[in-house]
């Protein structure tokens, strides 16, 4: 790779000037830069070393007349202790400076940096804070002549990326921290900031993250908008009521972000943008803003970027009805608050990817019902809302091989719940799911209680971790309905709806699946289905909550399936679903429905 130095690269908008200086040293003091250790920094330092293996690494900033370390790994004594050497002019000022072989490169011989740290290869990338000021660099050194490929670099820079977003938040902490004495409303305000960091701290999506900062916002400074856009939509939200205060929902002809507007402007220039009137925003914007703006009732707006460890994600608007240009404190307030609704954004977006990768994943899996001469079947399969998370449970049934020809068990069902909320949870589901299939295509005839012991000895062999319950039943044909033969691990007992009589738990059981548990311990169970008749399996998340008996829950949801008798099972299987979870349930969902038809059936 050719070497590299000089401004406008890596992300740094320009070499550091003299003029600068006092800001530049400003800014390191409020970052708390300096020759001390600090932590933050040693662990960019370390990953910066094993990201393109190299004996050294630095977080180097520069101070009035030498080099500090406040980030270091792999010097030695004495250095590692002072944590510091002389002023190298080239670097400071080049912000990004990529060097093969620095003690013949005339830019940085005789540098006091280069002799103190035996550096021969050298790439630095810049810090800079929010005005574009470079305030050090992320460095790393080998001490042998050294060709940085382009991959490596791109590294790098993303990584001293990540590292400037941490200085320039330290770096707005402490200008509040220095706000939060001036008076009593800065203080205030302050408290804001330290609501914000704990409650998006703790956010799961996207959408969390507007209701959060909007509801903040709102509550606090008092606006009569808040809302965050997002880079990537086509939709101007309000964090509060996901529509702007004229009413509308979406606009697809404008972008938030691309079309002329404050928050476009914001995102692009990486600033925080202001504007008060009509007049001004005709100016700026153009007409087709300003009947905008005069059509949702705005007389101020501030426009805050949402700056992402790697990109800027967008921007979060809060506009007022009344003139009002906001005081030091607000800015700082609104700047903080979009520093970590940004790193809340970026959590939740990757987040929200991961989840509906696992979710199509898990839709993918909970594949179509076979169809069975003589039997009805319908499944439900609802995730649930509240964490938006995905899940183990599943159900499943499809035919046995070899059922026509020994006059055996025609069909397999399953309902099953293996422990977690989450992508591993839904991994081990589809795991599972397909090993029991596979158990009972390779033991034609064995029951399903060898299935399920198959099951446990191959998830223990391969060591998978996999802990959870599950009901396995097979059924058969008789000359007066079916018969079923089932087993139960530990899974909440199948119901079984008769006309004429009490709906009936089937509450024979043995144990979970358990990682360890001594193999063996499975029991099949028979149970005749007469014409009429109606099973349901289910997971917990149907009849479990908190602070309600589940064996009253249980009982009850008895009652609605024999209620049921004559509904069809698709719109039965909802029904009851929505009578004992609700239409967002606060766990997963899973219901496997079977009905043997009457006599008229």
């Amino acid at each position: 790779m050719a070497e590299e130095s000089g401004p406008g690269t890596g992300g740094a908008s320009g070499a550091v000037s003299r003029d600068q200086e006092s800001a530049r040293l400003l800014a390191l003091e409020q970052a708390g830069l300096s020759s001390a250790p600090d932590a933050g920094m040693d662990r960019f330092a370390r990953i910066a070393a094993q990201l393109v293996d190299v004996p050294v690494a630095l977080v180097s900033v520069a101070g009035a007349e030498h080099h500090s370390f406040p980030g270091m790994t792999g010097l030695e004594a004495p250095l590692s202790e002072v944590r510091r050497t002389g002023l190298c002019a080239e670097v400071v000022w080049a912000g990004r400076l990529i060097v093969r072989d620095a003690r013949t490169d005339p830019r940085m011989q005789g540098q006091p940096l280069i002799e103190e740290l035996s550096v021969a290869g050298y790439a630095g990338l810049p810090l800079v804070d929010e005005d574009g000021v470079v305030l050090g660099s992320l460095c790393a050194i080998d001490r042998r002549p050294r060709e940085w490929s382009d991959g490596e670099v791109a590294a790098l820079a993303d990584l001293a990326e990540a590292c400037a977003a941490e200085i320039r938040l330290r770096i707005v902490t402490r200008r509040i921290e220095e706000a939060r004495g001036e008076t009593a409303a800065l203080l205030a305000r302050s408290e804001l900031v330290l609501r914000a960091s704990e409650v998006l701290a703790d956010t799961t999506g996207a959408g969390q993250v507007r209701h959060q900062v909007g509801d903040l916002i709102t509550r606090d400074l008092h606006p009569s908008f808040a809302g965050l856009s997002l880079a990537q939509e086509r939709i101007p939200w309000d964090a509060t009521e996901g529509r702007w205060p004229d009413g509308t929902v979406q606009d697809p002809a404008v972008d938030p972000v691309a079309t002329p507007w404050p928050t476009g402007r914001a995102a692009r220039e990486k600033r925080t943008v202001a504007v008060h009137g009509t007049q001004e925003v005709r100016a700026e914007y153009g007409d087709e803003a300003a009947a905008r703006w005069e059509r949702l009732g705005f007389a101020s707006m501030v426009c805050v970027p949402l700056a992402g460890t790697r990109r800027v994600l967008g921007a979060l608007a809060v506009a007022w009805q009344n003139r009002h240009e906001p005081d030091l404190g607000e800015l700082a307030v609104l700047t903080a608050t979009a520093a970590y609704a940004a790193r809340a954004l970026e959590r939740a977006l990757f987040v929200d990817e991961q989840i509906d990768v696992a979710r199509q994943l898990q839709d993918a899996m909970l594949t179509a019902l076979p169809s069975v001469p003589g039997l009805e079947m319908a499944a439900l399969y609802r995730p649930a809302a509240a964490r938006d998370r995905v899940g183990g449970d599943w159900y499943d049934a499809y035919r046995l091989p070899g059922a026509e020809e020994s006059g055996g068990p025609t069909l397999a069902a399953t309902i099953g719940d293996i422990t977690g909320h989450d992508i591993r949870a839904a991994t081990l589901m589809g795991q599972a799911r397909s090993m029991l299939r596979q158990a009972d295509h390779d033991h034609p005839g064995a029951g399903p209680a060898a299935a399920v012991e198959a099951l446990h000895h191959s998830t223990t062999t391969l060591d998978l971790g996999l802990t959870g319950t599950l009901v396995h039943a097979h059924l058969t044909p008789r000359d007066q309905g079916w018969e079923l033969t089932w087993t139960n691990a530990g899974h909440p007992p199948p119901l079984l709806a008769v006309p004429g009589s009490p709906c009936r738990l089937l509450t024979e059981h043995e144990m979970m699946l358990y990682p360890g548990l001594a193999e063996g311990g499975w029991q099949e169970h028979r149970q005749p289905l007469p014409p009429g008749s109606t099973l349901l399996l289910y997971t917990d998340g149907l009849v479990e909550r908190r602070g309600e008996d589940i064996d009253a829950a249980i009982e009850r949801l008895g009652t609605l399936l024999a209620a049921g008798a004559g509904t069809p099972l698709a719109r039965l299987t909802h029904e009851l679903t929505v009578s004992m979870a609700g239409e967002d349930p606060d766990d997963d969902v899973a219901l496997l429905a079977l009905r043997c038809p009457g006599p008229s059936g």
